[in-house]
């Protein structure tokens, strides 16, 4: 596992790596129908192997006040030649709070100004208006539709491709919370 969770901190919340005592925290939140209908859940399996992967961060998204897990983020492509890093996932516990949008800007800040990416890249279900809006807000750009890609029960899901480079992410600054 990477460790990368000296991510900035913002005054409300703050990344430390995922621990395997985390997973079913993980598990718990994944498994939540209004998260579930947005993502691919994962395997304990698969969750651990990314624990031990050089090249993703698997953190937990901690409210600095509470001290207590508000969400998990998984990053992959730490060491990817290219520098374009993938914002893997993203899933918070309790909506409506800004927890997403100031997570978001923790992840752009660390991706462009200390891991010298190129590219912050997503890929996001066509249907989940609310992440696309956050994303197209936070100055993502829309890049192409990987159509019915997704097999999910008996229909076909497609997923929507946004990226932000870090020219956009310099021009339209960020106004990173304190």
């Amino acid at each position: 596992m990477s460790t990368i969770a000296n991510f900035d901190e913002s005054s409300e919340l703050y990344f430390r790596n995922t621990e395997l005592a985390d997973l079913q925290f993980v598990l718990q939140l994944e498994s939540i129908e209004d998260n579930k209908q947005y993502i691919v859940p994962w395997e304990k399996n698969k969750h651990e192997s990314a624990l031990a992967e050089q090249d993703k961060a698997h953190l937990i998204i901690v409210n600095r006040g509470t001290e207590q897990p508000v969400g998990f983020v998984i990053i992959a492509g730490l060491l990817n030649q290219n520098q374009s890093i993938e914002l893997v996932r993203i899933v918070i516990h309790e909506k409506g709070k800004g927890y997403g949008r100031t997570a978001l800007k923790m992840i752009k800040k660390r991706v462009f100004d200390q891991l010298h990416a190129n590219r912050l890249w997503l890929d996001v279900k066509v249907n989940n208006h609310r992440a696309k809006q956050l994303y197209a807000s936070e100055g993502f750009s829309l890049e192409g539709t990987l159509r019915e890609c997704l097999k999910n029960d008996n229909q076909f899901e497609s997923l929507s491709i946004m990226s932000l480079l870090k020219s956009e992410y310099e021009t339209i600054g960020d106004f990173y919370p304190n």
